[in-house]
């Protein structure tokens, strides 16, 4: 009984040591919280969607979900072989030319109006705190910091593991000019010991105005926050990011909601959007869009070619791991918006985007399914 009770003691502080580590970050405190206070937004200490979501659903589902989510069958969670993956020189790109490059997941280095932006990067092969959880699928991990030129603007949409990656901001330092995020994700930047003159925190329906004519709007998306055991003390946002001739929209982690066709009508459509469209069970209906929602949200956003996104590098849910481009494609046929489905580390020239549409998962399920 006296090992077992100094084994739980020693348990228990190594994780509270832990649990202390720079990788998890900072609540808000100070002139910080004084600020996200005064959001419409902000309430009784934490942040709340415009469209509420059912406390068991936002909160996770509690221990039996997690319990199903330890215990759930490994049978077509992961590709039964690597990825067929495309590495773009990210530095050769012409400087002018309009690029998106899905680096996998919810991932994006996007050349726009002569600006580099970088969106929700994880260049790790995981998505978690400990390496051997939320591993990405095999042949995936192929960017890495040196690959990538200076970076104008990183965003942010949200600071869960699989958006916010502790190693990968922390070793693109040198070469992030601004950061732009939602209301005090900024806390955790300055944890990091990010210079908060580099840190631009917004609330929804802002707008940061940049040089050389491009704006980046944080908008809303439906969703929640917390890196630990705290939740929503944090601002999830989508960002939509205009030049003269260019808008493009990026969902984040979003639930369907109104607020799709909403945005829509504000900006009068958009050349490509990037939208949530996996990690979905029935537990998170409201917080993640399954891919028919997916391709409803494409067409209330008046796109003119959609990119399902949070997919392809991670299994966080019980689907297969192909199950979201599947129903995509299918629930994007005979809508008035192209369907756009790259290669991990494939450039989308938003001039033309029709090359990148290939089926590609088909030849691992092809592989899967001859055994």
């Amino acid at each position: 009984m006296i090992f077992f009770f100094v084994l739980v003691v020693l348990l228990v502080v190594s994780g509270c040591f832990y649990i202390g580590h720079d990788k998890f970050g900072r609540l808000p405190e100070g002139e910080r919280l004084d600020r996200i206070s005064e959001s419409p937004n902000f309430k009784d200490g934490t942040f709340h969607n415009r469209e509420p979501i059912p406390e068991i659903v936002e909160g996770g589902g509690g221990l039996g979900l997690w319990l199903k989510f330890l215990l759930r069958d490994g049978g077509g969670l992961t590709p039964p072989t690597p990825l067929p993956v495309v590495k773009t020189d990210l530095k050769a790109l012409e400087p002018d030319a309009d690029v998106v490059v899905w680096l996998g997941h919810s991932s994006y280095f996007v050349q726009l109006g002569g600006k580099t932006i970088l969106i929700d990067p994880v260049l790790s092969d995981h998505a978690s705190p400990v390496s051997f959880s939320t591993r990405a699928f095999e042949g995936t991990t192929i960017y890495t910091a040196e690959d990538m030129p200076d970076i104008d603007y990183l965003l942010i949409s949200h600071d869960h593991w699989d958006h916010l990656d502790y190693d990968t901001v922390l070793a693109l330092r040198s070469k992030i000019g601004h950061i732009v995020t939602g209301l005090g994700v900024g806390e955790h930047f300055a944890r990091w010991e990010f210079p908060d003159k580099m840190v631009v925190e917004a609330d929804w329906d802002s707008e940061v105005k940049l040089e050389d004519g491009l704006t980046i709007h944080v908008l809303t998306a439906r969703h929640f926050s917390g890196r630990l055991f705290d939740r929503n003390r944090t601002l999830w946002v989508s960002f939509a990011l205009e030049t003269p001739t260019r808008r493009i929209f990026y969902s984040g982690d979003s639930g369907y909601g109104s607020h799709f066709k909403q945005i829509g009508d504000r900006f009068d459509g958009f050349d490509f959007v990037m939208l949530d469209s996996g990690q979905y069970n029935d537990a998170w209906r409201y917080v993640h869009m399954n891919p028919e929602q997916a391709a409803q949200a494409a067409e209330d956003l008046c796109a003119e070619a959609a990119l399902p996104s949070h997919v392809g590098r991670f299994n966080i849910s019980y689907h297969s791991w192909d199950d979201p481009f599947r129903r995509f494609v299918t629930a994007g046929a005979g809508k008035p918006y192209q369907i756009v489905t790259p290669r991990i580390g494939e450039a989308v020239d938003l001039d033309d985007p029709s090359p990148s549409v290939s089926p590609w998962w088909e030849l691992n399920t092809k592989r899967d399914n001859a055994g």
